[in-house]
């Protein structure tokens, strides 16, 4: 092996660790950010409106490549809106859960 080190430029194999500690960095990050999202799919109904709930305010996971928002009344809107609509999302027991709301503005109070 030490061979095979000596034939490398050290530039190029510093480059080279370089790049390959970004990919661990990066890759690690994601898997985290991934793993501290909730996935409402991973929930009952019940669970998620109760975690919305106790939360406030929420970024939960709920497709392969989706999120979304979830408040429980208009005070987590403001100061942009003070209206709410329901959020519904699929969940372990119940494809379209009312997880809770979404912040709302109506276009022509802007």
């Amino acid at each position: 092996m030490a061979e095979s080190m000596a034939k490398i430029p050290i530039r190029q194999w510093i480059r080279g660790a370089a790049l390959t500690a970004v990919c661990l960095v990066l890759t690690a990050s994601l898997a985290h950010a991934q793993a501290g999202r909730p996935d409402t799919r991973r929930l009952t109904c019940n669970e998620a409106q109760q975690l919305v709930q106790k939360s406030g305010s929420i970024v939960m996971t709920t497709g392969p490549s989706t999120f979304e928002k979830f408040v429980a009344n208009a005070s987590y809107c403001l100061p942009q809106s003070n209206q709410v609509r329901a959020n519904f999302a699929p969940t372990k027991d119940n494809p379209e859960c009312a997880v809770g709301n979404r912040c709302y503005q109506n276009r022509g109070s802007r």
